[in-house]
């Protein structure tokens, strides 16, 4: 896949301008999308429920969007905290990698967990990675490098005390070798454990081939519960890992099986468990 170009999901659309007018260097980019966006949970902000709904917004044009109705004009004027667009780490990373795609620099986003945000859990995130011209960066454009994390956010490494992409995680699950339920949301919540990794494993294939989706999008073999065929997770986990080192014979089979299986990509409609409350189906086709 080229990650220079833009998906359905990344696509600026109208907003191109104003999203190419943000810095290229990681530091700077990173601290521009954090001017933009807002988390909805780690912010310990109160928002109004016509301000949470930006949460599902799924597509950067439509975070923009948001973004501009408050602030029409250039992306790099301050903005309030309160005012940023009300988003996760999901919504960051795309917001970087589309940019980054815009100067031609190749980015992707990377699904799995941190070891860096909370010391006693491992807790599900979303990173950019982008091509320096001779390997792939971790960029965590959420993460303000003064709050005084045990990682850089500008080189955040794909292992542990970093970011564990979650098909590592689900193979070390499988070997017996982690705590599996010490993966997830939170410690306090029913989201975690074997069947949250088996779905991110999913996740993290698709956004590796350009279906960036919302993290509570449900599709093909995922599912609330550990139920279906766990050896495609396995297999499925062992060529991300391999494709991981470098291996093009890996990558290249597991995007033609990512197309080809529709246990592993969103069909035209996905059902989304948004954390504000409903479960809908949603028409990806717009």
């Amino acid at each position: 896949m080229d990650h220079t170009r833009q998906t359905a999901f990344s696509d600026p659309r109208e907003f191109a301008g104003l999203l190419a007018a943000l810095p290229a260097d990681a530091p700077s980019l990173a601290a521009a999308v954090r001017n933009l966006i807002v988390h909805y949970r780690a912010s310990g902000i109160d928002f109004p429920a016509d301000r949470v709904i930006e949460i599902d917004s799924r597509w950067v044009d439509r975070l923009i969007g948001h973004d501009q109705e408050r602030f029409p004009g250039s992306l790099l004027e301050p903005r309030a905290e309160e005012d940023r667009i009300v988003a996760c780490c999901r919504d960051y990373t795309l917001l970087s990698v589309a940019a980054l795609r815009l100067h031609g620099i190749p980015a992707r986003s990377r699904v799995g967990f941190a070891d860096y945000v909370d010391p006693a859990f491992h807790v599900d995130h979303v990173i950019t990675e982008w091509w320096d011209g001779t390997r792939w960066r971790g960029l965590d454009t959420q993460i303000d490098p003064s709050g005084g994390y045990p990682v850089d956010p500008h080189d955040v490494p794909l292992a542990p005390g970093g970011l564990v992409p979650a098909s590592r995680v689900w193979t070390a699950y499988r070997r017996g070798e982690i705590d599996v339920e010490t993966y997830g949301v939170g410690a306090g919540t029913d989201f975690r454990g074997a069947w949250f990794v088996r779905n991110y494993v999913i996740q993290e294939l698709a956004h590796r081939y350009g279906d960036e989706l919302l993290l509570w999008d449900t599709f093909g073999a995922q599912s609330l519960e550990l139920d279906g065929d766990l050896t495609l997770i396995d297999e499925v986990a062992a060529l991300l890992t391999k494709a991981d080192t470098g291996d093009e014979t890996a990558d290249r089979k597991l995007e033609q099986w990512y197309h080809a299986d529709d246990r592993l990509h969103p069909g035209r409609t996905i059902t989304s468990y948004s954390p504000r409350g409903p479960v809908t189906d949603v028409d990806l086709l717009r």
